[in-house]
């Protein structure tokens, strides 16, 4: 991973790490989980469109055999990931989401061995398995109960494996197109089932306070527009997995904004599962690789 896609990737981290304490403040604003959804990502449409059409941009449209594929990408990855982590946040703290999309690395990891063929050693298995205690841990103390679960855990778990569906699907795709391209046509191709929510949407903007407008403004600029972006092109210039494990700050910032904007924190049990969850994408991502390179060089200079 080259200081250019980890300087993007941190980048990415930051802004989409204020992205839950908006949606929760937002929702509680007055904006339904639908309506903001459909305006965030009505902004972030229309910014592409305006870039599309930047002459120096050179914007290609895509061939025809790669317009399905971008499209279910742009479904799964895009309204498939908004739809479970939106509604998903009506019934769970802003820092509880945050840690449990900071899980992504671990599924996006099982994805790349999948379907990438990226290897893992047995100490990555290991910290992958810890990772899913911790996602557990996480899960129990989401509740109003103790040990109970919270329904939004559920949507939040099938939005992290979404969006790692998409991270690592969409790899092959930067062979063939920049960075914007495919984040214009996922964002174009994800907000079209977004439309549903359209009904009612005009009467909550003018009802909902400018702080309010403001911050779902905020979320369909920064984290849908610019993030997109910022991690498109830093996932362009890395290995799937790798630059993926830049996601593991994700959390903390998530809570650290919650606790200061919402003065909200997670429960203690789900703090202790956000902790084993991180360690084991560290775990993942940097000992477990690592350890298996090192033992394929030690084979090449044995066979040498």
């Amino acid at each position: 991973m080259n200081s250019k896609a980890l300087m993007l990737g941190l980048l990415t981290v930051l802004i989409w790490g204020s992205t839950f304490a908006a949606n929760s403040f937002s929702l509680r604003g007055g904006y339904s989980a639908g309506h903001l959804i459909l305006f965030r990502f009505i902004i972030a449409s229309i910014i592409f469109a305006l870039i599309a059409f930047i002459p120096k941009m050179k914007f290609r449209l895509p061939e025809k055999r790669d317009i399905w594929k971008i499209a279910l990408l742009g479904w799964v990855g895009i309204s498939g990931y908004h739809i479970c982590a939106t509604f998903g946040q009506l019934t769970i703290s802003a820092g509880t989401a945050g840690m449990l999309i900071g899980s992504g690395p671990i599924f996006t990891t099982i994805f790349a061995i999948l379907i990438l063929k990226e290897r893992l050693s047995k100490v990555g298995w290991v910290g992958l398995a810890f990772g899913f205690i911790g996602i557990s841990l996480i899960a129990l103390g989401s509740g109003d109960t103790t040990f109970g679960i919270a329904p939004g855990v559920f949507l939040t778990i099938l939005a992290a494996i979404a969006t790692s569906i998409f991270f690592v699907y969409q790899k092959p795709l930067f062979k063939k197109y920049s960075a914007i391209e495919l984040t214009a046509y996922f964002t174009w191709a994800g907000t079209i089932p977004f439309l549903i929510f359209a009904p009612g949407l005009f009467e909550t903007i003018q009802s909902a306070s400018i702080e309010v407008n403001m911050t779902a403004l905020y979320i369909g600029i920064f984290p849908t527009a610019v993030a997109y972006l910022t991690w498109a092109i830093a996932l362009s210039q890395a290995n799937a997995s790798s630059i993926s494990s830049v996601l593991y700050l994700e959390p903390v910032i998530a809570i650290i904004v919650a606790w200061i904007w919402l003065n909200e924190l997670p429960a203690s049990l789900s703090i202790i599962g956000g902790l084993i969850a991180i360690s084991s994408v560290l775990i993942v991502n940097f000992y477990g690789k690592r350890n298996e390179m090192t033992q394929d060089h030690n084979k090449i200079k044995t066979i040498q």
